[in-house]
């Protein structure tokens, strides 16, 4: 038996069920894990809610690390005892489950349970964010909304190590201490201050060649107004609601901008994908240029506690449950 969170109705972190499941031996090409560390990622709060549909009943959580104890037939590359991470498929919030063997890679040694589950998921969105949606180039200035969470410190390191001009926004001044000492040349605590006229002042006026925001519909416009003419807005979550345009003409009228909004399940299509995302984000672990920062942890039955916190903004860096 398995102790899992099942999501049988969607709405709040109440919703967020603590049942024990059956689970049965890995079939062909399948391993079974048993987790030691799961990740926790705004998407799970828009698949508890149903901002992100999803058919019913269902495990959630889509990160964790953990030990291969039974391998199906035709599966070569996994062996009992080997330490893996993913970050999909869906049902990581669970102790112990089985998946198809393409969608883990091995995790290195040097490299922590906790650190893999903190960082792998985020860093792998990190590298199609920074290389692929919009290749960040040394000498450029970026744009990081909540740059003291989870995904935010990961990018801003990354960004740094790149040789870009990162400016973090964070809703506190210990959130903007946290940036600072993780990548952030300039945080901006948009509670107190208005960014937008803040950017204008580290930029000379130029505004930034690029922002990366998670944080949607709270920051959205105003982002916009912190481009360089024909700069980039990518918007790649919906924490504070989703957002819209209803007039196309706001991009002209801004400076001829361009807005992306990616989907990871876009860029890794395929096993090589995964290998080459997984390969870039333990690369740039190993080299200690970035850092997992784990904020809090909690443990698995405390799951809606979690949620509460996360949905709060109350949490900083990377937020783990511990089966």
């Amino acid at each position: 038996m398995s102790l899992a969170v099942i999501v049988r109705e969607f709405g709040g972190p109440e919703k967020l069920r603590l049942e024990d499941v059956k689970v049965a031996a890995p079939g062909p090409n399948e391993i079974q894990v048993r987790h030691t560390a799961i990740g926790i990622n705004y998407v799970d709060v828009y698949h508890r809610t149903g901002n992100y549909p999803l058919s019913l009943p269902k495990t959630i959580g889509m990160e964790a690390a953990g030990v291969v104890v039974a391998a199906g037939q035709g599966v070569g590359d996994f062996a009992p005892g080997d330490r893996i991470v993913y970050q999909s498929p869906m049902g990581s919030y669970a102790e112990l489950r089985n998946m198809l063997a393409d969608h883990v890679v091995k995790l290195p040694e040097a490299i922590s349970d906790r650190d893999a589950a903190a960082a792998y998921l985020k860093g792998m969105t990190a590298y199609f964010l920074l290389h692929l949606t919009y290749p960040l180039k040394a000498g450029e200035t970026v744009l990081i909304q909540a740059a003291a969470g989870g995904m935010g410190l990961i990018l801003s390191q990354w960004a740094k190590a790149i040789g870009a001009t990162v400016i973090g926004c964070a809703g506190s001044d210990e959130k903007c201490a946290l940036a600072r000492d993780h990548g952030c040349d300039h945080a901006i605590n948009y509670a107190a201050a208005d960014f937008r006229a803040a950017v204008q002042e580290l930029t000379g006026g130029k505004g930034v060649d690029v922002v990366y925001d998670g944080v949607g519909q709270a920051t959205f416009e105003a982002s916009l107004d912190c481009l360089r003419p024909r700069g980039m807005m990518v918007s790649f979550g919906n924490a504070t609601g989703k957002v819209a345009i209803p007039d196309l003409g706001i991009l002209a009228a801004k400076g001829s901008l361009y807005v992306c909004r990616p989907n990871g399940a876009a860029y890794v299509r395929s096993r090589a994908d995964r290998l080459e995302h997984a390969a870039a984000v333990f690369g740039v672990l190993a080299s200690g240029k970035v850092k997992p920062v784990i904020g809090q942890t909690f443990a698995l039955r405390d799951v809606a506690e979690a949620h509460r916190a996360l949905e709060a903004r109350a949490t900083t860096g990377s937020t783990l449950l511990l089966p």
